[in-house]
């Protein structure tokens, strides 16, 4: 029964933030065993430390990753694909060129043994941009590094959380350069990744709705140079020549209410504070990441390495246990 649970390889992200806090208090879950066999990737010594930091009584076992399929993955006990990156001298809540390098490490060693199948899917706990740039990884998050080191050229950011799911044209980049970015093509491609992952999820024909750029939509020209014109309405009426079934550009202001009513099963945001915004108004806790078109299953917390309460033993767990979930049920069935 057990070899039947996908192995999901957990990423520790940036050692010096919640990350480990929050794996262990996750782990602690019996539900996490039943449902999967995690595999933590990251560091064993920065684990046992944050073992005091939330009263934890798990057992760290330091494992390598020529085996994993044949562990026991028995609820108690956390194995951990050593890396062996960090000291346990590492300051908790601040910014680290070594825990910068260290996540991308981490993520690397993650994606390569995905690509090998040794891990049906990552998840993802936060890493800090700013100590990934200091650590020489000059990427703006996780989405960009899993594409970068996949091949990837067609992929976007999902949020799902309870009602609401909403996937991104661009993300990580200012809003002047967003409006750039955006363009038909790139509506379309986002449209086609929503309609394909729901459908894969189980949902034979959903409901897909596009947010415009400008307020009320542009309201035909009242609003804006004419963005939703040029750069949105032939993205949507090539997806809607494909049997589709998508409609917008719609307000955003109203958009996301009528989703959650049950409207729509997903919202095409246009940037990244526009569709991060209404998620995360429903709880920081409630919100997973899921990086689509990747040839591998990617799922995160949607929230970052909260240094400020770092080491405190307070950091909420639940996005990342629901980040696992989704994990699971995203993961390739043998």
């Amino acid at each position: 029964m057990n070899q039947q649970k996908p192995i999901v390889g957990i990423t520790m992200g940036d050692a010096a933030g919640v990350g480990p806090e929050i794996i262990l208090k996750s782990l602690a879950k019996e539900e996490m065993y039943e449902i999967s066999r995690p595999l933590v990737i990251g560091d064993s010594k920065i684990l046992e430390r944050a073992k005091s930091f939330v009263n934890s009584e798990l057992k760290i076992e330091s494992v390598n990753a020529e085996n994993l399929e044949n562990l026991a993955y028995e609820y108690g006990t956390v194995f951990c694909l050593d890396l062996n990156l960090l000291s346990e001298e590492l300051k908790v809540g601040q910014v680290s060129k070594e825990a910068g390098h260290a996540a991308f490490k981490y993520l690397e060693t993650a994606i390569e043994l995905a690509k090998q199948e040794k891990i049906s899917a990552i998840c993802t706990a936060p890493l800090n941009k700013e100590a990934l740039h200091k650590g020489g990884h000059k990427y703006p998050g996780h989405t960009e590094i899993l594409a970068d080191l996949t091949g990837t050229q067609d992929f976007s950011m999902m949020l799902s959380a309870p009602n609401l799911k909403v996937i991104h044209v661009t993300t990580h980049v200012g809003i002047l350069d967003a409006v750039k970015l955006i363009n038909p093509e790139r509506v379309y491609h986002v449209i086609k990744l929503a309609h394909d992952t729901l459908q894969k999820a189980g949902i034979n024909a959903p409901k897909i709705a596009v947010c415009g750029i400008n307020p009320h939509a542009g309201e035909n020209g009242l609003f804006g140079y004419g963005e939703e014109e040029e750069k949105v309405i032939p993205g949507v009426e090539k997806a809607q020549g494909e049997g589709i079934d998508v409609v917008g550009p719609l307000p955003a202001d109203t958009l996301f209410f009528r989703t959650v009513r049950g409207d729509f099963d997903i919202v095409v945001a246009m940037y990244h504070d526009q569709g991060h915004g209404p998620v995360k108004v429903l709880g920081l806790d409630a919100g997973v990441n899921i990086t689509v078109g990747l040839p591998i299953i990617r799922t995160s917390v949607d929230h970052g390495t909260a240094f400020d309460i770092a080491g405190k033993g307070i950091a909420d767990e639940k996005s990342l246990m629901e980040a696992m979930r989704q994990a699971v049920e995203l993961a390739p069935k043998k």
